[in-house]
């Protein structure tokens, strides 16, 4: 069902992790030189720069020959039709996205990326125009059906293509979901609690049947998404933030949620990331490690709000102290076990992931925002001239 062979998956992951070892010193050119002989693939892949380059121009390749079919063919076309078309275009991408993946061979390349992007994009707009366009007001409750179509897509593309990103877009749809079903904010943060519980509950027995193969990764991830996304939900002062029904809406209730629901999600953001860590810990998974920090970061930051008192300008400063003491603490406790290595964790860096991976994201932070690091220019006072000097010799003359 997946889109890769098990065997050109396994060989990709073996080549990175020979580039890695390698370029850690843990093995000799003629060890790599062979051992990469044994590796050998067919699937084509890019580096991250050209791989986002090719997704972005991919993406407006495909929206502007969308656009251009409406203007030249369809310059006044019914909604519906609209969405007709928005409905064809959306399996006409998904096909070329399965095309390029089984003729061309691309393997996290841009292309076929995009290309499975504006399928899920463009069918849940056809959905909305083709079938709910023009729907009495009373009436749109079953306009749930397209956050769960858009939900449901996003996984199959998850699943199908191996892409991490998916996975977090189909809870993001997921949160649309319980707006159309009630309207208490309670019950909504419920439902969507329950939704990423029961994601929890189908992930946990499926990963534990890849431990060690190349697909880890990928529900190890899925499994810290839905793990935050569970503390995002319970934290009322964060989740607030991501209702639905509170972007379009410039009022918002004095009281949103029960006095016992705001008081157990209180003690919930306290358990949670004790729990979250336990879990990373067992598992020796850093990504489910690092969203139990996260979480614990958040829930000191968010307590003195949900408890009402008063914040000080220099509780950051505490809360910095405190999270480099504890790091420190941890390091130095690594550092002193035998072998610098403590129930298997160490606080060397035995691998040049992270050092690739802080690369990239301050490229990126740099390209982001290059106005952080480079001064806008000074405004000039157009009222105001340099003049009344004069210089000249030999007959001539000048202001300045």
């Amino acid at each position: 069902m997946r889109a890769y062979s098990a065997s050109s998956e396994e060989a990709l992951r073996a080549r990175d992790l020979l580039k890695d070892w390698a370029g850690e010193g843990f093995l000799t050119e003629a060890q790599y030189q062979r051992m990469e002989q044994e590796t050998v693939c067919e699937l084509r892949r890019t580096n991250i720069f050209l791989r986002l380059v090719l997704f972005l121009f991919t993406l407006i390749i495909v929206g502007a020959a969308v656009a251009l079919f409406f203007v030249v063919f369809l310059p006044r076309s019914a909604t519906q039709a609209t969405g007709i078309f928005l409905l064809m275009f959306a399996a006409i991408s998904y096909v070329a996205a399965e095309l390029a993946v089984s003729q061309g061979r691309l393997y996290r390349y841009g292309i076929e990326e995009a290309l499975a992007v504006c399928s899920v994009a463009f069918l849940c707009v056809g959905l909305d125009l083709a079938f709910f366009s023009g729907v009495p007001y009373s009436s749109r409750e079953i306009q749930f059906v397209i956050p769960a179509v858009g939900a449901i897509a996003s996984l199959w593309i998850w699943y199908r293509f191996n892409l991490w990103y998916a996975f977090p877009a189909a809870m993001i749809f997921a949160i649309f979901l319980p707006g159309y079903w009630t309207a208490s904010h309670s019950s909504q943060h419920v439902f969507l609690s329950v939704f990423y519980a029961a994601g929890l509950i189908c992930i946990a027995p499926v990963r534990s049947r890849h431990r060690f193969d190349y697909l880890e990764d990928a529900y190890s991830l899925s499994e810290a998404f839905l793990w935050l996304g569970i503390y995002l939900i319970f934290n009322l002062k964060i989740s607030a933030l991501s209702l639905p029904s509170q972007w379009w809406s410039n009022t918002r209730p004095a009281s949103e949620f029960a006095v016992p629901f705001y008081w157990t999600t209180w003690v919930l953001i306290w358990c949670l990331p004790p729990l979250i860590l336990t879990r990373g810990v067992r598992q020796k998974d850093r990504f489910i490690i690092a969203v139990g920090a996260m979480t614990t970061v958040l829930t000191l930051v968010t307590n003195k709000p949900y408890l009402g008192w008063q914040r000080h300008t220099w509780d950051p400063i505490l809360l910095g102290i405190a999270l480099t003491g504890v790091s420190l603490f941890l390091r130095r406790w690594l550092a002193l076990s035998p072998a610098g290595v403590r129930h298997g964790f160490t606080a060397a860096r035995l691998s040049g992931k992270d050092k690739h991976t802080m690369s990239v994201g301050s490229t990126v932070l740099g390209l982001v925002t290059p106005q952080s690091i480079t001064p806008a220019p000074q405004q000039t006072n157009p009222d105001f001239r340099f003049g009344g000097g004069g210089s000249g010799g030999g007959g001539a003359s000048g202001d300045f």
